[in-house]
This record gives C-alpha cells, sequence and structure tokens, in this order.
C-alpha cells in the first residue's frame, strides 16, 4: 500500500558526544545529508541549548529532516519525512556515520494513505503490522 511519502524515525545510540553538542558540526551533518539525498533545501534552523543539547529542522521541498540531541546520553533522535523522490536511507547512514553511532534503530512507515485507496482497518493494520518495520 502506498501512501504520500516515507518516514523514518531513528535512534541513535552512543554517539561521539562532543559531536552531539557542537551546533555547527551538527548542522552541518544535517545539511550534507539533506544534499546527499538530493532533495531541495528550503532552510535550516538550528538552536544550542544551555548547558547542552541541540535540536534542529532542515526544511526541505520534499518535507524535513529534524534532530534532537542529548549529549550527556550519547543519544540522537533523527527524523527524516519525504514526499518525494530523495534517497532517505544515504541520509540516515551519513548521519549515522557522522555522528559515530555505535548503535541505530530505524522504524520506517508510510504517511498519508489516503481513504480512498484503502478502508480504516487496513490503514490501522498497514502501520501496526507491515509498515512499524525495525531496520538495524
Amino acid at each position: 500500500m502506498e501512501g504520500l511519502g516515507t518516514h523514518l524515525i531513528a535512534e541513535l545510540f552512543n554517539c561521539n558526544e562532543e559531536v552531539l553538542n557542537d551546533v555547527r558540526k551538527v548542522e552541518e551533518v544535517m545539511m550534507a545529508a539533506a544534499e546527499l539525498s538530493k532533495a531541495t533545501i528550503i532552510q535550516p534552523f538550528f538552536h544550542k541549548f544551555s548547558p547542552y543539547g541541540i535540536s534542529g529542522v532542515v526544511v526541505i521541498a520534499e518535507s524535513h529532516l529534524t534532530i534532537h540531541t542529548w549529549p550527556e546520553h550519547g543519544y540522537a533522535a533523527v527524523d527524516v519525512f519525504t514526499c518525494g523522490d530523495c534517497d532517505f536511507q544515504i541520509a540516515m547512514d551519513h548521519i549515522k556515520n557522522e555522528l559515530e553511532a555505535e548503535r541505530c534503530s530505524i522504524f520506517q512507515f508510510q504517511r498519508g494513505i489516503l481513504p480512498e485507496k484503502s478502508n480504516f482497518k487496513d490503514v490501522i493494520s498497514f502501520m501496526e503490522v507491515e509498515n512499524a518495520g525495525y531496520i538495524e
């Protein structure tokens, strides 16, 4: 069953804590991921919290890439949502490598499954069974 877009939700563990707390580096990583995926970048915005942690978004014509970091735990939460022909897997590989994550769990969902193409029961089943996949 096809939707309007693909949404990856990634949990990155045991990342480089210094990288996770460097707002310039995190922005560079996310912008490069968007570029590598062939997304059309609209605008980035990144904010560094005190004493640590970063939240950021790269708005792309095809949707967005977001990141939230917890350097004190070596953890980053990343979303990549695309509704175009972007290569989201190359974006995630780049982010994982640049943050030096030792472990990464990625959940992939189809978004925007239109009612005229499926009944509500099928959408729920699809999301719970077929589409809540685990990739490592």
